[in-house]
């Protein structure tokens, strides 16, 4: 392997992902690579992919054609859950040099002895159930957040979902590994970490540690200013885990939950843990609790046997609810799962018209929690990008704020009062203290 050649990364998917990719970077650059734009030409390039959608699979193939496009001679690396789930389907993509499972893609250094193009694709993938090791990591490149992997792999068999055969068992580190990890972070610049994982609310898998108590160590680490706990299955979402955030000075009042359908018919099919009645349930707990906690929901449309009547019920139930926004995921075959084999297949066009519905619903939910927010009191943690001259930045809550474009305040959390929602959906903003800026202008100084 030659040191000092460049490598660049693209990555599809989950916020774990990233995570991940993060993580095998930085091996790389010990390694002796430098880490470069993908468009640079360089001598390597890393594709970390997706295999929940038909689309993430034809996604790999144009990036593999794109990364060969601006240079024909690089070595072309696929790592990912498409990666265990298919090796000998990316093997055949013209280009492809290497390919790597769930576990060799952490000892990629190790299959780099040449990175010279092949004539055939080598490929190492071991069987998913011989995958047991868990490796931490933490996204970076973005000072303001990161995402902070503390699980993997997931023992729940979705009908629905290749996650498990391309991700293998649940598992995690320990608490007190976890930590450590965290207190890595909290040396960096970084003010919020987003817990991330397959199924982080199965943390510690039943065993003498669970989330709960990991989040409340993490809670005790200083240098971090907020953690935000990302996807959480209904049924892990424990009361004690809902009244800790309320009470919490650094759990953000946001939380993500799954539904996937409105249909306990459905759930039932689906192979989900919970029926419509413990969904409702955390929804009231948390807005008892946090009136203000934004609420971000999964739903899958068009899943077999979904007719217009089960359709509606998920509508009617998604409508009532007071949660903030929703992420439609149109139902998509996928091999060796148990939906495949299923009858009474919804038909694309018609699963194309409900995801519809739901963008639109989502978009309503979505103004009226904004709207909720209007002559609201909330610390914004403001990001570097700007376009136009306007930056961005989120509350606690998840509201998305604009501002003139302002260096001191990058990376900082900074108490606003948001005055109005504007055309474009984003929030505007007024400082509540001139000095604020001033007092900030001293500190980077």
């Amino acid at each position: 392997m030659n040191q000092y050649q460049k490598v660049a990364f693209y990555t599809l998917g989950c916020k774990l992902n990233f995570s991940e990719t993060s993580t095998i970077a930085r091996q790389l650059v010990d390694a002796g690579f430098a880490k470069v734009d993908f468009h640079e030409s360089p001598d390597m390039y890393v594709i970390n992919t997706c295999s929940v959608t038909e689309n993430a699979d034809k996604k790999c193939k144009q990036l593999v054609k794109k990364a060969l496009s601006y240079n024909p001679k690089a070595f072309v690396v696929i790592i990912g859950c498409y990666a265990q789930l298919k090796p000998d389907e990316i093997a055949a993509i013209p280009g492809v040099d290497l390919v790597l499972g769930a576990q060799e893609k952490f000892n990629l250094t190790d299959y780099l002895e040449s990175t010279e193009k092949k004539k055939v694709a080598h490929v190492e993938n071991n069987s998913i159930k011989e995958t047991k090791e868990f490796v931490p990591g933490f996204s970076m490149g973005d000072r303001t957040r990161t995402f902070m992997k503390i699980q993997d792999g997931c023992d729940y068999f979705c009908t629905f979902c290749t996650i498990p055969l391309a991700r293998g068992k649940s598992r995690n580190a320990s608490i007190s590994k976890t930590v450590v990890e965290a207190k890595k972070i909290a040396q960096t610049k970084v003010k919020e970490v987003v817990l991330t994982g397959v199924n982080i609310g199965d943390f510690g898998q039943g065993g003498e540690e669970n989330f709960f108590e990991l989040i409340q160590q993490l809670e005790k680490v200083e240098g971090i200013d907020r953690f935000r706990i990302s996807s959480i299955e209904p049924n892990l979402l424990s009361t004690e885990i809902i009244e800790f955030v309320s009470k919490s000075d650094k759990f953000v009042p946001h939380f993500h939950i799954p539904m996937q359908s409105g249909s306990d018919v459905l759930l039932k099919a689906m192979r989900r843990k919970y029926d419509k009645a413990l969904y409702r349930s955390r929804i009231e707990t948390i807005k008892e609790l946090m009136p203000n906690c934004s609420i971000g929901v999964d739903v899958i449309v068009g899943f077999p046997g979904e007719t217009e009547e089960i359709f509606e019920e998920t509508y009617s139930f998604l409508l009532e609810l007071p949660v903030s926004y929703l992420h439609v995921f149109t139902y998509s075959e996928r091999a060796n799962t148990t939906a495949i084999k299923m009858k009474e297949v919804v038909p694309m066009p018609v699963r194309k018209e409900r995801s519809k519905r739901l963008r639109i619903l989502s978009e309503k939910k979505k103004k009226a929690f904004y709207l909720q927010n209007e002559q609201h009191t909330e610390e914004v943690l403001f990001e570097a990008d700007q376009e136009h001259g306007i930056m961005n930045g989120f509350t606690s809550n998840y509201v998305k704020v604009k501002a003139p474009f302002n260096p001191l305040i990058v990376n900082h959390v900074v108490p606003v009062k948001m005055t109005e929602v504007d055309r474009d959906g984003l929030m505007k903003i007024e400082f509540i203290e001139k000095r604020q800026l001033t007092e900030l202008k001293q500190l980077t100084n």
